[in-house]
């Protein structure tokens, strides 16, 4: 038994457990019923048994991981919580280099002290002061306080407190700066990632700069949304989050210049994983990774066989010790999975293939050309081998996480792992030589700048299809995803010959079917109304029949609104939109549609003849050129395709809200209206102007503000049913309580998608 193994996972189950069970209030009291049942299982058997140990070593491991996280807590958390919603003046050591922020001033990562003298991780929000911070300065304000498990709204996070960070502070007035004589050791890693990053940037050039730069260091900061969103697609996040891969190929590299098997090798090479730990941020993945590196290195010098799954037990062991609430730090989670997904699946898999295809039974290659020969079929089998098995585990984490799976990972992995691994070798060694020899280096990099252009050519290319990567918003496809994991288990639980083409074949008819249900499902009746879950901001998909008209296409959601409308759409397997209507130039209407436009095919843009000095205006039109795609300005009411009407802007109040279009669809007698962000005095003109039916369906102006949705609009046009696209915990306020009231009183039925997400509504 893995006594190592078994003590660690328990560990990490108890853990686990506490930060998504919410045990934070009985951590001692369960931990020593833990002890307790150790106790009595020592008395009650009393013979040694494999049994025995078994359930001690769990009960320990549990007791161990509840008892730790209590103390870790009252330790390390306690003091940050002290701080909560405090304005104190706050002392603390510069941790990492500055950030520019999203609105302005900078962030950096500070340690700062407490009055119980234990030093917590916090984010320092600051001004210009801040941009000449370097780590190891000293610094000294006056800061207001919050502690890191929610927003600035109120909301329960994790991203801060998985990452160690436990607190942000707000810096007012002055910041004193001590910088030290000589930068301390441990900020060394910081310098270095900063050469080194620059050392990229000067090298290569500046179209493959940003995605050589994320490759080495796992740094996306130079990376497009749009770049982004290829990579999520085509299943390689991954490869710019440094993992394991990563450092497999340095280790290999070392290996192989160093040569085998010596201690020298096995030392030099934990010297430089440890370093590169610190470069890359000392993310759970790349910890996770390094962990597991040292401990194949130190096997061989203990004299210790070297075991995958002791070492992935002890990876996490540490990581949880260092931070009991990384549990919920996504990367941790899907780097654990994807390593004993490989542990539990790839050999066999590999093993299978081999045998298929009678390769284990080959002799021994004589010559390069022949090893050259038997080294591509072994890659594809190998790259098929591990991403199968890395993705059995992590397929329903990812699911979970974003609510979408990479159905084109296989493929894009094949494409581009050979030319991944060179290009993190050969980034990493120019980036170094950039620092001291910048011109060779330029000349080095020549090379892999094109293998990088290659990458971004597949990347982008096999991202594109409309099913390259599935949206899990349909129940059908929730359906086929738990169809596929019981025929896994059906495949692996049945003896004797099993067909593989079978599962196979059941798996591709099954993603058929929940495609054609879903198509069947969105295109039944003459009209449906569609608002989109894009946070703060609005995008309405309305079907007339065959046609689709999208209005709006902004937001503040996670991922771009532009992604959130193209992944909706081409989960119906399609992806083309006969009209995009954009009501007006606000960001929380129009600043997805660049990305809609990178991703899906458009008919016509249709755009009010309004504030021509728009940046985002003009990047529309530019990007609507680039693609050859027909631009319409709306000057007076315009009868479309698909029962569309389109109104143009009324009247000039000086407020810019009050300069969008307005959208009528119309189907028979059923009617949708929507005002964009109109408000009273745009919604009265309305009414004096345009002779408005009855409507079905309303989308709430300027979502659900009290400014807007007048009761006077509300008692002409007596919707059915209100949509409120509206963020979760907005800053506005949104939807205001009075409009929530008029709505309620004109008996409208009422949904936001802050509450339900995604609204799909099919009128007839």
């Amino acid at each position: 038994m893995r006594v190592l193994a078994s003590f660690a996972f328990s560990f990490a189950a108890a853990i686990f457990f506490t930060i998504y069970g919410g045990l934070d209030a009985c951590l001692l009291p369960l931990g020593g019923v833990c002890i307790l049942a150790a106790a009595a299982v020592r008395l009650l058997m009393k013979k040694k048994s494999r049994a025995r140990t078994r359930f001690l070593v769990i009960l320990f491991g549990l007791a161990c991981g509840l008892l730790w996280t209590a103390l870790y807590m009252a330790v390390f958390f306690r003091p940050a919580q002290d701080l909560d919603d405090r304005t104190v003046r706050l002392t603390a050591t510069v941790a990492d280099w500055p950030q520019e922020g999203s609105y302005g001033g900078y962030t950096v990562l500070i340690q700062a002290e407490t009055e119980r003298r234990v030093k917590v991780s916090a984010i320092l929000y600051t001004d210009e002061q801040g941009a000449g911070l370097r780590p190891g300065d000293r610094i000294e304000t006056v800061a207001h306080c919050t502690l890191g498990d929610r927003t600035f709204a109120g909301e329960k996070i994790t991203y801060y407190t998985a990452k160690g960070i436990f607190l942000r502070a707000t810096a007012y007035g002055r910041l004193n700066v001590e910088r030290p004589d000589h930068v301390p050791p441990q900020y060394y890693a910081a310098w270095a990632s900063r050469a080194l990053k620059a050392g990229i940037d000067a090298a290569f050039p500046e179209d493959v700069a940003g995605f050589v730069r994320a490759l080495v260091t796992g740094n996306r900061d130079n990376l497009t949304d749009q770049f982004t969103t290829s990579l999520e697609r085509a299943g390689l996040s991954h490869t710019v989050a440094v993992s394991g891969m990563h450092l497999a190929f340095l280790a290999s590299l070392l290996t192989a210049l160093l040569g085998r098997g010596k201690r020298s090798t096995a030392l030099f090479t934990i010297l430089w994983v440890v370093l590169f730990c610190g470069i890359a941020g000392n993310t759970p993945s790349v910890l996770r990774a390094a962990v597991m590196i040292l401990m194949l290195q130190l096997a061989p010098l203990l004299d210790r066989e070297r075991d995958g799954p002791t070492s992935l037990a002890l990876a996490l062991f540490l990581l949880l010790w260092a931070n009991p609430f990384s549990a919920a730090h996504i990367g941790l989670q899907l780097s654990f999975a994807a390593v004993a997904g490989i542990l539990l699946v790839s050999d066999r898999v590999q093993a299978w293939l081999l045998k298929k295809f009678h390769m284990d039974e080959l002799h021994k290659p004589k010559n390069w050309g022949e090893r050259l020969l038997r080294a591509v079929p072994y890659f594809i089998i190998s790259t098929l081998s591990a991403t199968l098995g890395a993705s059995t585990l992590t397929i329903p984490l990812v699911a979970l996480h974003f609510n979408m799976i990479s159905l084109i990972a296989p493929l894009s992995n094949l494409l581009t792992l050979w030319a991944i691994g060179f290009l993190f070798l050969g980034g990493l060694g120019v980036g170094v030589l950039a620092t001291v020899l910048p011109g060779p280096a330029a000349v080095l990099a020549i090379p892999f700048a094109a293998l990088a252009r290659y990458l971004q050519w597949v990347i982008d290319l096999v991202s594109r299809p409309a099913l390259a990567a599935l949206p899990l918003e349909s129940v059908y496809y929730r359906a086929w995803l738990v169809l596929i994991y019981a025929l896994l288990l059906v495949f692996i639980r049945v003896k004797g010959r099993r067909p593989v083409w079978m599962p196979l074949a059941a798996g591709a008819a099954g993603l058929v079917l929940a495609v054609a249900l879903t198509r069947t499902a969105f295109y039944q009746g003459d009209l449906s109304v569609t608002v989109l879950d894009v946070g703060q901001g609005q995008s309405v998909l309305i079907r007339r029949r065959g046609v689709l008209t999208l209005v709006d296409c902004g937001g503040d959601s996670r991922d771009d609104p532009g992604d959130v409308a193209a992944n909706y759409l081409q989960a119906l397997g399609g992806d083309c939109v006969d009209l995009l209507v954009v009501s007006h130039y606000h960001a929380d209407h129009a600043n997805g549609v660049p990305q809609l436009l990178n991703r899906v095919k458009v008919g016509e843009i249709i755009l009010p003849d309004v504030e021509e000095d728009s940046p985002l205006r003009a990047e529309i039109l530019a990007i609507a050129k680039e693609k050859g795609i027909p631009v319409r300005f709306v000057r007076g009411t315009t009868r479309f395709t698909g029962g569309v009407t389109v109104l143009p802007p009324l009247m000039d109040t000086g407020s810019s809200n009050e300069l969008g279009l307005t959208v009528l669809a119309t189907a028979g007698e059923t009617d949708v209206l929507i005002t964009g962000d109109m408000e009273a005095e745009g919604e009265l003109y309305l009414l004096e102007t345009v002779d408005l039916p009855d409507i079905e369906v309303l989308v709430a102006g300027h979502h659900g503000s009290d400014t807007s949705n007048t009761r006077e609009l509300l008692e002409a046009v007596r919707p059915d049913l209100a949509l409120i696209s509206v963020g979760l915990n907005n800053r506005y306020g949104h939807p205001g309580w009075d409009a929530l009231v008029r709505l309620d009183e004109i008996g409208a039925e009422i949904y936001r998608t802050d509450l339900y997400g995604t609204i799909e509504v099919q009128l007839k």
